[in-house]
């Protein structure tokens, strides 16, 4: 679903720009993400990791920090205790409007904040960082070379990632009087560490510290060949389907019923590129997307991948259904199935005889030791199934405006 764009006000009065993502259906659970120092809710990372969890039912809140992207406020007045503040009003408001995250998500210094701010949200059950420093005070080696000025001058305009930012000696005390190693004691919720291995900003011996000073319930998941910004897609979408997978073990992710329960399957547009759509059938989430080479994500199957994978899973059903019930020592079933357009002259059993048709071509294989009586049976038996069925009938598509 399209994100949700609007502002709260943190506890100095300013406002805070935020987007919520939606699933489709009711959410399974709602999670608040904090961006990486000096970014914003609008980076790669951040909107592929909450588009992938939106995709899986979990419903995302992300926000810009003080004086970053959207939000009012001036960020040389900021502070790491700042961040934490506003990591608090998100959740409250989330808590007022919706319903308290019951997920943490932090990126780099935002995984810092969400494990000071935890013990401040008491509905969350579930802490995930990614490359996360054990130490706050670890993002002023990002201008180590300034320090000293700064500590002089009082504050100095620095150039992070391209941009100028003005750093203040209050900020540096800041970060030098947290320590999470109180926090992770106390944490008292389940935590899951992703860090990579190759982080050249933050690097992995601050994911073993803080695994080391955390208590159980706690997860490690290596980020292989990630860099510290999440920059390549596949690590996004990976590090959203850990968390997802993840979460379902601490939280109650099972969605309350609508008050119109669907019925059928529902298909709406994520917002994310040019064709993804989510798909809910009962408790069940996907994505449908077109490939990269026609101008999609490649985030999910095609519309006829879908239906491909209709009729060779109800193949297969159909098979193990009806060897089962008379007793064919089958082992396992396969299918394998293309799609094509093809020329109705090159049909010669195809009633239409000028244009294209389409063509589906099944290739089934059937394990065991059977006889050939026994496969040919079953191989007669696949045309039994009702989607197969269904494709060869008259179909009556009726066609309406939603109220």
């Amino acid at each position: 679903m399209p994100s949700e764009r609007f502002e709260f006000s943190n506890a100095r009065g300013e406002k805070l720009a935020a987007a919520l993502e939606r699933p489709a259906g009711q959410p399974v659970a709602f999670a608040l993400f904090a961006h990486c120092f000096t970014c914003g809710k609008d980076n790669l990372a951040a909107k592929r990791i909450a588009e992938g969890l939106t995709a899986r039912g979990v419903a995302v809140l992300r926000f810009d920090f003080t004086g970053l992207g959207a939000s009012e406020g001036d960020f040389a007045n900021t502070t790491f205790s700042s961040n934490v503040q506003d990591l608090i009003a998100a959740a409250n408001h989330l808590r007022e409007t919706h319903q308290a995250p019951a997920i943490l998500i932090g990126h780099s210094l935002g995984g810092a904040a969400v494990l000071a701010a935890a013990r401040d949200i008491p509905e969350a059950r579930a802490i995930a960082i990614i490359g996360a420093p054990a130490d706050p005070a670890h993002v002023t080696g990002l201008f180590k070379q300034h320090i000293a000025d700064i500590q002089q001058k009082g504050e100095l305009e620095v150039a992070l990632a391209g941009r100028p930012f003005r750093i203040r000696k209050e900020f540096l005390d800041d970060v030098a009087m947290h320590r999470l190693q109180e926090h992770l004691a106390n944490l008292r919720k389940a935590l899951l560490v992703l860090h990579s291995p190759t982080d050249d900003t933050v690097g992995i011996e601050n994911a073993s510290a803080i695994f080391a000073a955390a208590k159980h319930p706690k997860s490690f998941v290596s980020l292989s060949g990630a860099d510290h910004l999440l920059s390549k897609r596949r690590d996004a979408v990976y590090v959203a389907e850990v968390i997802a997978a993840w979460s379902e073990r601490y939280l109650d992710m099972v969605p309350e019923p609508d008050e119109m329960p669907i019925q059928g399957v529902l298909v709406s547009e994520t917002g994310n590129g040019k064709f993804e759509q989510s798909v809910v059938a009962g408790a069940h989430r996907y994505l449908a997307d077109e490939p990269m080479s026609v101008g999609g994500n490649g985030s999910g199957p095609s519309p006829y991948e879908y239906l491909l994978a209709a009729l060779g899973a109800c193949t297969s059903m159909t098979i193990r259904l009806y060897a089962d019930l008379k007793k064919i020592p089958l082992t396992r079933v396969s299918v394998l199935l293309r799609h094509d357009k093809i020329h109705a002259a090159d049909c010669a059993e195809c009633e239409t005889k000028e244009g294209k048709i389409d063509r589906i071509e099944r290739e089934i294989r059937i394990e065991g030791d059977l006889s050939a009586e026994q496969r040919a049976r079953l191989m007669e038996i696949a045309d039994k199934c009702p989607v197969h069925r269904t494709l060869h009938s008259e179909i009556d598509i009726k066609t309406k405006a939603a109220a």
